[in-house]
């Protein structure tokens, strides 16, 4: 059962060969079971929502929709009403929302049922889902290496089967990283495409609430169901919602994929290059035509990220001042000592590090030199993938430089921030990217995952979601299951 997709489990709910609060009751007890072992949630609903079963069960007798009793988790920075939304950090801890976000009230009306909230990096700010205030997430093919951040929880609950289907944001490569380190497939579509209210902020211009599932017809069916226009949010693209089309064969006669061959000669484990390189290889033998492509301003994307996203969440994050909502410092003397004591014991160190580069980046005698200079280099990114979407349809590149590392092996920053070098350009460009996986590697490091990532157009979610599916028609790496949780 833990293996089926989504339309599979629908057709045994619609058959009655199981009913809704059996097949929710499956997945709530692996949460239970195997969330010590790998820290993926922080909150487990006590009972699950009889409301939402109900719901569901309507949804199903009338054949209203393929999602209906479909259980999943939603990363927490959604906000969920009556159920905490933590962000991962103590700032947050014991707020419960009045209200749904858009995305979670859409799947809620399509039907699903929600289990709980998957942990993640505070504020989403992290690459390895070690900077949650609660607990260190494990990867679930080995539990000393990381699941990849910030939506390590959704990607570690999804590879070890806890649940079928989990939401996730992506800033810079929250979904792609993770779904790439623990073998799964994960989604960030064009920026506007999902409603970001009711989505805590980190990057305002960056942030994109997207899917995470084993394979890309589930990712592909739960992301149809999230989006729209949203008139709750001025970022929402005025289009109407998009649908997923499953394609009936694996032939990409016709399609044409851009390559980067710098970015594959230059990536210095020999596994993730050979995984890759047969990956592209497998895309041509279907009918793809493989066409060289320059980025040249890529290089420039980190830098620039980590002078934009920073700025950004300095704004956003100033909210937080133990006044209106959050954690609040105990002794205080003043108005002044409460703003500071309540960020210094509410926030954790990456957090407080961010704000502090980006109110440097926004600050007087720096605007210019750093925040500025960061925007002329995204719009130049930017042009880069407009003149390379003129001779191809996507893209194909690697999620990440390295296999999932070690909890703790990353003490540095800039180390860590080089991980998101090949998912930060698509980012600053606003475009829909995946993570699909691969194959592993079999080396002395053990059998890890690896993804290759696939870059569209703006608003052809559709391209590269048809691409992944054919590819997995024909190959098993997003149906591997973690031997401990089998």
């Amino acid at each position: 059962m833990i293996n089926l997709t989504i339309r599979q489990m629908s057709e045994l709910l619609v058959s009655k060969q199981i009913n809704v609060q059996e097949l929710s009751g499956l997945f709530h007890d692996r949460c239970r079971v195997h969330n010590q072992t790998t820290g993926a949630l922080i909150t487990l609903n006590n009972e699950i929502n009889a409301a939402e079963l109900l719901n569901a069960q309507a949804s199903i007798e009338a054949g209203d929709s393929l999602l209906a009793g479909i259980p999943l988790l939603h990363k927490d920075l959604f906000c969920t009403q009556g159920v905490k939304t933590t962000c991962g950090s103590k700032m947050l801890e014991n707020f419960v929302p009045p209200y749904d976000a858009t995305a979670v009230k859409r799947l809620a009306d399509a039907g699903m049922v929600t289990l709980g909230k998957a942990n993640m990096d505070e504020f989403a700010m992290g690459s390895s889902n070690e900077h949650s205030a609660f607990m260190a997430v494990n990867n679930p093919w080995d539990l000393s290496r990381v699941p990849g951040g910030s939506s390590g929880g959704s990607a570690a609950a999804v590879a070890a089967r806890m649940v079928p289907i989990a939401t996730g944001t992506d800033t810079g490569g929250s979904i792609r990283q993770p779904a790439a380190f623990c073998g799964i497939t994960g989604i960030k579509p064009s920026y506007g495409r999902v409603s970001r209210h009711g989505m805590v902020a980190f990057a305002s211009s960056l942030d994109q609430g997207g899917v995470m599932a084993p394979g890309a017809d589930d990712c592909g069916l739960v992301l149809s169901a999230m989006t729209g226009h949203d008139s709750l949010d001025s970022t929402s693209a005025n289009q109407p919602p998009w649908q997923w089309k499953k394609p009936e064969t694996a032939d990409m006669q016709g399609l044409k994929v851009g390559v980067a061959s710098a970015w594959i000669e230059g990536l210095k484990d020999p596994d993730i290059k050979q995984k890759t390189t047969e990956a592209i290889e497998q895309l041509r033998c279907n009918g793809a035509e493989i066409i060289e492509i320059e980025l040249p301003h890529a290089d420039l994307a980190v830098s620039a990220y980590y002078v934009l996203a920073p700025a950004e969440c300095s704004s956003n994050l100033s909210r937080f001042d133990g006044v209106r909502f959050g954690y609040q410092a105990k002794e205080i003397s003043d108005l002044e000592s409460l703003y500071r004591q309540s960020r210094t014991e509410g926030f954790g160190e990456e957090v407080k590090k961010r704000i502090m580069i980006g109110a440097w980046a926004l600050s007087s005698g720096y605007y210019d030199a750093y925040y500025l200079k960061a925007q002329k280099v995204r719009r130049l990114i930017s042009e880069d993938f407009k003149k390379a979407f003129t001779e191809v349809d996507i893209i194909a590149c690697p999620v990440s430089p390295e296999l999932p590392f070690k909890h703790g092996e990353k003490v540095d920053g800039i180390s860590m921030y080089q991980a998101d070098k090949f998912t930060i350009p698509a980012s600053l460009a606003g475009l829909p990217c995946l993570s699909m996986p691969i194959g592993f590697s079999e080396n002395p490091q053990g059998r890890l995952p690896i993804g290759l990532q696939l870059i569209g157009r703006y608003f052809d979610e559709q391209s590269i979601l048809s691409v992944a599916d054919k590819y997995q028609q024909q190959t098993e790496h997003h149906l591997q299951v973690p031997e401990a949780f089998q």
